[in-house]
């Protein structure tokens, strides 16, 4: 189901300063009057003719990675990066009006903590229903999704709905050193792009970081079956045997080539240090990351930026400090995307 974001909820996050605008007082909440049974089409369509492009979504969820036994954290992402994002300033660089705050998809029901392998992996797929129910909707309305929170997993929906939407199957980049290609055992946060493969949702899928150690033998020769292709986390960071412009150079150049629409994907665990549900010591910068995101966004026909993994109650340091690393972590890689979309769209 969906939960709209009211202005209440927006005022409650917001720091204001006399003689300054935040962004958060300039983006547009959507508004679910009228809505029947989950149509928020109307609404969407609306936001698009009062100029609105992004269409930024929370997934409030963790059975994902609990599904692939893997740390709770997740369901709470979107809170963090909304009060860090909504209090940068609005200026010249970015007024924030482009932007829309959809609401948070949730299951609709409570799982247990201590639900077991097989109710988990249910409820992830019960959740993919909701996830391609609202994502539709969304890119029929013309605005690109930018996702965040919830397991890896949501990519599978995200592929799924926009294959559905655009009638063709979709392309899509990855910096994650897991692949996320495991076998299709029931759906976690380790298989979305196997399960989207399988389906026809995803034509073309290249990994950016990937850890040599961090995927078994099994997943890379699926991954190898499937045609896919990777620069991993050592050739890059560690060996140096390529730059990370050359490797971005090289992604760019294949994504735009099969002629596809392109998922954007981000496992926040890539980043070194970052809170998630898998958080690494040894990982890729913030910095890098960005760029990342800037770049594939600048040069390649983006459908959605999908942020996912973060989990704030996992840092090191207690919740207050994971909900300021993954608000500002995030907020710098939403605005990333921003500026690249805008550049390439003019």
């Amino acid at each position: 189901m969906l939960t709209s974001f009211h202005a209440t909820d927006l005022q409650s996050l917001l720091n204001c300063r006399t003689g300054e605008t935040k962004l958060g007082q300039q983006f547009q909440l959507l508004s679910l009057e009228g809505d029947q049974d989950g149509d928020i089409s109307v609404a969407l369509a609306h936001a698009a003719t009062q100029g609105v492009k992004f269409a930024i979504i929370g997934i409030s969820e963790d059975i994902g990675p609990r599904a692939n036994l893997g740390r709770a954290g997740s369901h709470d992402a979107f809170t963090a990066s909304i009060s860090q994002l909504a209090n940068l300033q609005s200026n010249r660089f970015f007024s924030g009006k482009q932007c829309m705050i959809v609401g948070q998809i949730t299951l609709g029901q409570v799982v247990d903590a201590n639900a077991d392998t097989a109710t988990l992996r249910q409820a992830t797929a019960e959740l993919d229903d909701q996830v391609i129910a609202v994502l539709t909707q969304v890119f029929a309305a013309g605005l690109e999704p930018i996702v965040i929170g919830g397991g890896h997993n949501n990519a599978y929906g995200l592929l799924t709905a926009a294959k559905q939407t655009f009638n063709q199957p979709m392309a899509a980049v990855n910096l994650d050193p897991h692949s996320d290609f495991r076998p299709r055992e029931g759906r976690h946060s380790g298989n979305g792009f196997s399960y989207a493969a399988a389906n026809g949702s995803l034509d073309h899928y290249h990994i950016l970081g990937l850890h040599e150690l961090k995927n078994s033998e099994a997943t890379l020769e699926q991954l190898s079956l499937f045609g896919a292709s990777w620069h991993s986390f050592q050739q890059i960071w560690v060996h140096r045997e390529i730059s990370l412009d050359q490797a971005l150079k090289d992604i760019c150049r294949e994504l735009n080539n099969t002629g596809l629409p392109v998922g954007l994907e981000l496992d926040v665990d890539a980043i070194a240090k970052m809170p998630s549900s898998a958080s690494t010591f040894a990982g890729v910068p913030l910095l890098d990351a960005c760029h990342y995101v800037y770049r594939v966004a600048k040069q390649c026909d983006c459908a959605y930026l999908h942020l996912a993994e973060a989990a704030p109650q996992c840092h090191e340091a207690g919740v207050t400090a994971g909900y300021r690393d993954v608000g500002q972590g995030i907020s710098e890689l939403i605005y990333s995307y921003i500026q690249g979309r805008m550049s390439k769209l003019g």
